[in-house]
């Protein structure tokens, strides 16, 4: 090998040793080896990284004020209620003692998105707040006011004065980007300790841990305490993908934040209403379990199983029935259930989007029109599962529709449920009433057992229900 060519080779070799250490000291650095990849470097210090986006994490301290019945005296003076030791003397001169309203006060944590002030935190860190206080990690003081609040994902935006200063800020990332195993930090103020930094790694995504209507969480092994709720979890880019929102108290290194992409889609509507508008098709839906998938023909459980459709509402009006499988709505593919609601609600009202179903064994493709979600209305799903019967059940008889408020008194009451059943476990209650056994109508009992005898041993039993207003389907496999 002639010798400028050997320069050449360990030139490369060189550049590519140090290109590998840059990248190692940025996010990591890995290479191929025995047909898998090796991490050969990861980052020594966080610290350039925390000094570069702490500056724009905040802590906020609230003060409410709650009511006490009977305030701290009530006690002393009535016993609670139960005439205590000055009680008839009391009462016969004072009358009532009155309720007595206390400072409370609580701690949590928020960043700064802008120069001009705006800073998300949780909802559950400023609700019901009469005073809100922000203070920067260089001592800095403000008070703040609520500009919005969005309760069903717990995220809030509110603004501190930022005349003549000059206020740090932080970039919002893409939290569709992260992978389970990502590095991240989570920054706030857990137990009132200051600007505390922990660092772990992205343990899960699309987490439903029910808290509400749109889980969709980051899962992170950073610790995560109270006081963090509302601060930053953030990427090696210095970038915030997600809101510290909520912990497992029981579980050690569990933790859940807001995804930021989230938070995108609702800042703006915070900052120009106070408020998130959200779309809405009226029915709802719960999960395909293999058995529900086997009882409608299905070889997946891929979709959102229809279990109500709302009368009146955009889906009903665009055809869509009891029974139907979404598919894909507008455009994106429907994986679980619990895809559907966020997708839904981020949908523009008075767009007219294009719903894939399978009804029946064949696609079918449905145009409705989306409409704002009515006030107190929130997506229901539900996602029963089932594997032996366990029931008893009657006709539905005047009497019994009064005591259940039912104006159509087709199908059969639950009027027992063996304990320890499967149908116990399904969630199956007394005083619900099945519509239909496997797609058949249930009319009365005698329906009910004739479809019942249809159904083959070690073969799943489809239960369509309704219970108050909700109907939904349940599974049962005969054996």
């Amino acid at each position: 090998m002639k010798k400028s060519n050997a320069y050449a080779v360990i030139a490369g070799i060189l550049v590519s040793v140090l290109f590998c250490v840059f990248l190692a000291s940025q996010s990591g650095c890995e290479r191929m080896k025995s047909g898998g990849y090796t991490v050969v470097g990861f980052p020594q210090s966080f610290a350039d990284l925390v000094q570069k986006v702490k500056p724009a994490v905040v802590n906020i301290s609230t003060t409410s004020i709650v009511k006490v019945p009977g305030g701290p005296f009530r006690d002393f003076f009535d016993g609670g209620g139960g005439g205590g030791p000055f009680g008839d003397f009391f009462h016969q001169f004072f009358g009532e003692v009155p309720d007595q309203e206390l400072k409370q006060q609580s701690l949590g944590s928020g960043f700064i998105i802008d120069k001009e002030g705006y800073i998300i935190t949780n909802n559950h860190v400023v609700e019901g707040a009469q005073e809100i206080k922000v203070k920067l990690a260089d001592g800095r003081e403000f008070k703040a006011k609520v500009v919005g609040r969005d309760p069903k994902t717990d995220l809030a935006l509110i603004k501190i004065s930022s005349f003549f200063e000059n206020l740090p800020s932080i970039p919002l990332g893409d939290s569709d980007k992260m992978r389970v195993g990502d590095w991240v930090l989570a920054i706030g103020n857990p137990f009132g300790l200051e600007e505390t930094v922990t660092q772990g790694i992205i343990s899960a995504t699309g987490r439903v841990i029910g808290s509400g209507p749109y889980d969709n969480f980051l899962q992170t092994d950073a610790p995560i305490n109270p006081g963090n709720s509302g601060g930053p979890l953030i990427n090696l880019r210095g970038e915030v993908i997600g809101i510290n929102t909520a912990i497992i108290q029981s579980g050690q290194g569990i933790g859940f934040s807001v995804p930021i992409n989230v938070a995108k889609n609702i800042v703006p509507q915070l900052k120009k209403e106070g408020k998130v508008t959200r779309g809405w098709i009226g029915v709802s839906v719960q999960s395909l379990t293999p058995e529900i998938a086997q009882a409608f023909g299905m070889k997946g459980t891929t979709g959102a199983l229809v279990g109500d459709v709302v009368p009146g509402g955009p889906a009903d009006e665009a055809g869509m029935k009891r029974g139907d499988v979404i598919l894909s709505f507008d455009g994106k593919d429907i994986k679980k259930m619990s895809d559907l609601p966020l997708i839904v609600a981020e949908t523009p009202v008075g767009k007219t989007v294009e719903v894939k179903i399978l009804r029946s064994g064949k696609e079918l493709a449905l145009r409705l029109k989306i409409t704002e979600m009515p006030a107190g209305k929130i997506p229901s799903a539900v996602s029963p599962t089932a594997e032996s019967l366990g029931l008893k059940v009657e006709n539905i008889t005047p009497m019994i529709a009064g005591e259940l408020g039912l104006k159509d008194r087709s199908g059969v009451v639950v009027v027992g449920v063996a304990p320890g059943s499967a149908a116990d476990d399904a969630g199956i209650q007394t005083g619900d009433v099945i519509k239909e056994v496997n797609r058949e109508a249930v009319g009365d009992v005698n329906d009910y057992y004739a479809a019942m005898k249809k159904t083959g041993k070690n073969k799943p039993l489809l239960l369509l229900l309704k219970r108050g207003a909700q109907a939904f389907y349940v599974t049962i496999r005969l054996s």
